[in-house]
Parts: structure tokens; sequence; C-alpha cells
């Protein structure tokens, strides 16, 4: 029933990517999906603009008083642009990008002191500012963007110049992450669900993936996930890990689920919880294969010891954060002790014991807006960059 690609040219004109039967959708279920994606949250690996509905989605409660011991360990980064802020990422230690939307896109070369407003070479624009950068990814000053509306640009000389990959109009749902792997090598996953990997920078691409989520979730509807059965939205927050690992969240929210190379086939999770997942990531550190998942009314639960993502059930315990209601749209840690948490009204939390209790942090406390993203750079330093609206970049000087 289902058809297995090998080799996919995405490139416009030529072979096109798996699309399994019964995939399509009504116009009624895909607003359905789409008022879900705009109620839900998502962060550097997924569709990064369902982010900006947080400062509807979260309550007006004001978060509790800081402790005493709070202090501020971020610092304000002034930018070329005032522009809601997706995701950045470094090639050397002084060398990154930082994307946007309505076409932001900047570099630095000092670390992320201080950045510079860039165009790209293919882009005019008039054009450039008609499109929201979401992800971007580089390795060894190679580098892949990815855009709305659809829009794919690599380079291969640090960002002096770029080229357009076209991608099928027969793909399995839209682009939502892209992976650097080395020269001309990259991953890419997409809102359905299917991965695919290219070693010619992106004329031709493999499947990793036997069929999208929907086809499996309906083909194994007796699963016991409650929400799985036909199942016809989207998946967000597609986070890799760096064994090449996957986590995604259903579009409403119910349920989550794993990937590792080597498998088939995407499996699903119950979520163990009534409240509506938002995010979900894997943490660092030391942990193997831990997991962490914010929910609505702004809860935090941690898995610490996860032997396996194909396990039947994760010990989620809930961390102690008092959010005040506050949506937590991202976690990181610096390290094995060391974490943080952002979310709305740009508020932020810190836990030094590894994720049990945390504190709040005041360092955004007076700046209007909320934090979409919080990402560290163990390779380059350990230098950390918080991401919000209004062109709001935090470094981190703790």
């Amino acid at each position: 029933m289902f058809v297995r690609s090998t080799i996919l040219a995405l490139l416009v004109g030529t072979s096109v990517a798996f699309v399994p039967s019964g995939q399509t959708r009504s116009n009624t279920q895909l607003q359905m999906s789409q008022m879900d994606d705009r109620r839900s949250f998502v962060t550097k690996s997924g569709t990064a603009a369902a982010a900006a509905a947080l400062a509807t989605a979260t309550t007006t409660v004001a978060p509790q008083t800081a402790s005493a011991a709070a202090s501020k360990l971020w610092t304000a980064v002034d930018l070329p642009f005032t522009d809601t802020l997706y995701d950045i990422d470094f090639d050397t230690e002084n060398h990154g990008y930082l994307v946007g939307s309505r076409g932001s896109f900047a570099e630095t070369n000092d670390g992320g002191v201080t950045w510079e407003a860039r165009s790209f070479s293919n882009l005019d624009a008039e054009e450039e500012v008609t499109y929201r950068f979401t992800v971007s990814s580089f390795t060894d000053g190679e580098g892949w963007v990815l855009g709305k509306p659809t829009l794919m640009l690599h380079t291969k000389d640090s960002g002096k110049t770029w080229e357009r990959i076209p991608l099928s109009p027969k793909l399995p749902g839209e682009p939502t992450s892209i992976t650097c792997l080395g020269p001309g090598k990259a991953e890419m996953t997409t809102s359905s669900g299917a991965i695919y990997t290219t070693e010619n920078a992106g004329r031709n691409w493999k499947a990793q993936v036997k069929e999208t989520i929907d086809a499996t979730l309906n083909r194994i509807s007796s699963s016991g996930v409650s929400g799985a059965s036909y199942f016809t939205g989207n998946i967000i927050n597609q986070v890799r890990d760096d064994d090449g690992a996957y986590l995604a969240v259903s579009s409403r929210g119910n349920f989550f689920l794993t990937w590792e190379p080597g498998n088939d086939f995407w499996i699903p999770h119950n979520r163990g919880t009534p409240r509506r997942i938002q995010n979900m990531g894997f943490v660092d550190g030391d942990i193997k294969k831990g997991l962490w998942m914010t929910l609505n009314g702004g809860k935090l639960l941690i898995c610490k010891d996860s032997t396996s993502l194909s396990a039947d059930t994760f010990d989620f315990k809930e961390a102690n954060i008092k959010t005040g209601g506050y949506g937590i749209t991202d976690v990181a840690w610096r390290n094995s002790d060391e974490v943080w948490a952002v979310g709305g009204s740009n508020t932020m939390y810190v836990s030094k014991d590894g994720g049990t209790n945390f504190s709040f942090d005041k360092s955004a406390n007076n700046i209007p807006g909320n934090l979409y993203n919080v990402k560290f750079f163990k390779e380059f330093g350990n230098k950390g960059f918080a991401l919000g609206s209004n062109g709001l970049l935090l470094r981190y000087t703790g």
C-alpha cells in the first residue's frame, strides 16, 4: 500500500517524494490544523513561526517574585532590526548568523557581541522582506536556511553567495528543519514527518522513513495512543539530537512521537497528562536520551533517564518552577547542572540542580515581548543566546 522511496530528486520537474494514499485533507480539516498550529509553540527545529502565538495563549498572571539569589545573567544585544527572531547558529567560535521575520538576516564576526544586517545574494530586497526565515544551520562555512513561504537556501562560502534549492510541490508537508552534516550533506524534515538526507547539496534526497505520520497512525489505529487514531494534522517542533534521533509533537498537543535512525516509522507515545503539550526537547549534559516537556499553564516535566526512545512510557517528573501561568516555550541545558527556561512576557528561569528546582531570573524583566528560543553552543565556549519578539537578542554573560 505504501511505497518506499530510495532516491528522491526533489527538484521541480524530476521524480518526487512519496505521497501515501489517503493523505489529502479537506479544507475544514486543514483550517482546524492551522488553528491548532497558531496556538502551538515551536522552537529551533520546528515550525518556528507558530511560537508567535505565545502572547495570546498564555495567561496574564504575574510570575512569582524573584528570589534573593536571582540575578541578571544575560545582556541585551543591539540589532539592526526589530523583527521577531527565530534561530541562531555558529560555524566558528566568532562567526554566526541570525534569522527572523520580514527578511531579517544578520551576521556576527565577534561571537555575537555585535551584528550587521546581511542580504541573500539571490533574492532582491523587495522579495526578501516577504519571507520569514525560521531555521539556520551552519558547519565549516557551509550553511542552510529555511523560510516561509517555502524556501530553501544553501551556501558553500560562509554566506557570500547563496543558491536557491527548488523543491517539488508534491513534497509531503512543508520543510520544517534542516541540519548541516558536512560538505554537501544535510538532513531535512517536513511537517508530515518525512525525513530526507542529501549528499550532493540538495540535488537529490533519500527518504529515511517509509511513510508519513498520517499513514503510520491510521494504519496502527489500535496503538492505544490517545488522539493518534485517524490523525490528519501536522507535527511541530521536530528536535534532533546529536545521534540523529528526533522528537515531535502533534499540532494539537495531545501526543508526541519519536524516531531513531534505522527505524522505518515514527513511534507515537501518550503524553501521560491531561494538559496540552506545548514543546519538547532532549535533555543535554551527561544524561543519555533524557527528555523535557512543557505543558499548558506553565508546567515543565523532565525525564532524566530514558533508556530508549521506543519505550512505552517515560518517567517524567514535574519541575519546581513557579511561572504564574506563563507558558514556557523553550528549555536548554548549559551543562548537567545549569538549566534555563524561557517563555511568555520575556520570563526567564534558571536551575542549578539539573532541572529539579528553578528560580526566576530578572535579566529580561523590564523588556516587553516574548522569548521563544534559548540555545547554548558547547562546541564554541558554551556561549548562549535567547531569542524573542521585537528584535530581542540576549547574550549569556553569567
